[in-house]
């Protein structure tokens, strides 16, 4: 395993100088763990940012992007750039004293992404310096949530300022096509994917709660009125993946699980904001239907999904939202009970969960994706708040 960048033995002089607490919790020790070691294994020093794999020679082909495959180079792309950035957050949350360095290197690393070259300005899926490459609205809407979670732990307004002018550049893509939406890629409109408006609809409810601005908060209604009378299928109360645009249009059912979680996120957060019991009540049937469609069970009763990590820490996301106003665990409790058999069971020698969490393949020789890892610091810290060991915002 590869030793740690500077950034990182800074922080860790700094903890070690830090007062101990008792009895830390048992999720709050793993989530420190699997940070550190997401961080042993990706880190690429010469550039501050991180490899697409582990170990960073296996460079396949990539295929989340809009233009055909890429193969992976010698930095990750920004989307699993923005997973070791969310899990960054909740860390310094945790403990600002050990993190906060590995914070603000993470908002170095960040503005690497940043694109200057075209209006508005915004994130790009590969650094600049290495070229001019796809805007996608999607990737935005992550950088933006990070940077306004960024600004609850700073209070940096420069932080604040980031996540107000990521929103700019994703509702410049709003068209009234099909009453509303914005696309997938910037310049290109053959659909209105639930991914960038879903991360949108985040950005805007925390930029709303951050300033009380009621600009964010009319397009949160507008963002979360729209997904759900185009995404939303009836008949098993999950978010679809897209609206194709092309012609008279067609819902692209495609399911994942993150999609449905941005949504329980903003029905919640309207909740919070107006009171109205219809959006709670819809942010309930979605995580009902959500709960019994993705996930499935080992014959020892151990729950799964067919999905990515990340996108299940997404959907985790909305089911610790309504626990918050609701006390009712039951959702996340799935996600719990398969999150300590991942522990348990599907870690390689350097401590990195492998991407099946049943560990009914032996995936512990496998390249480990940073998507795939970096979110498991988050799922632990979830858990740890849900659980009562930590209480954080």
């Amino acid at each position: 395993m590869r030793n740690f960048a500077s950034i990182a033995l800074a922080a860790l002089l700094i903890s070690s100088c830090a007062p101990k607490v008792a009895q830390e919790g048992v999720y709050v020790q793993k989530a420190r763990e699997s940070f550190r070691n997401v961080w042993d294994c990706y880190r690429v020093p010469e550039l501050g940012l991180f490899s697409e794999y582990y170990p960073s020679s296996h460079k396949p082909d990539l295929d989340y992007f809009d233009d055909g495959t890429h193969q992976a180079q010698e930095c990750s792309f920004l989307w699993p750039m923005s997973g070791i950035f969310s899990s960054t957050v909740l860390m310094a949350k945790v403990d600002e004293q050990t993190y906060r360095p590995y914070l603000d290197s993470m908002v170095v690393a960040m503005e690497k992404y940043y694109d200057t070259t075209r209006l508005p300005f915004a994130y790009q899926a590969y650094p600049s310096q290495f070229g001019i490459v796809d805007r996608y609205y999607d990737d935005n809407g992550l950088v933006g949530i990070d940077y306004i979670d960024t600004y609850s732990v700073t209070g940096n307004p420069a932080h604040l300022e980031k996540a107000k002018q990521i929103f700019s550049f994703i509702i410049s893509g709003w068209d009234d096509r099909f009453e509303g939406g914005v696309p997938w890629v910037e310049g290109k409109k053959d659909q209105k994917p639930a991914c960038s408006n879903g991360k949108a609809l985040v950005l805007a409810s925390k930029l709303y709660e951050a300033t009380g601005d009621e600009y964010y908060l009319e397009n949160t209604r507008r963002i979360y009125n729209w997904m759900w009378k185009w995404l939303r299928d009836p008949q098993t109360d999950i978010i679809m993946n897209s609206w194709l645009t092309e012609g008279e249009g067609r819902a692209q059912f495609d399911p994942y699980t993150y999609n449905t979680g941005t949504v329980v996120q903003g029905a919640v957060a309207l909740y919070r904001f107006t009171g109205e019991q219809e959006y709670l009540d819809q942010a309930v049937q979605l995580c009902e239907g959500s709960s019994k469609f993705f996930f499935h069970y080992t014959d020892d009763g151990i729950p799964y999904t067919y999905n990515i990590p990340w996108f299940d820490v997404v959907l985790f996301r909305g089911y610790q939202a309504v626990w918050e106003v609701t006390g009712d665990r039951t959702y996340a409790d799935i996600f719990i009970k398969s999150l300590d058999n991942a522990w348990e069971k599907s870690r390689d020698a350097n401590g990195l969960v492998a991407k099946d969490w049943t560990g009914r393949k032996d995936m512990t020789k496998k390249p480990k994706w940073l998507l795939d890892s970096s979110c498991i610091p988050e799922f632990m810290i979830r858990t740890a708040i849900i659980n009562g060991e930590i209480s954080i915002k």
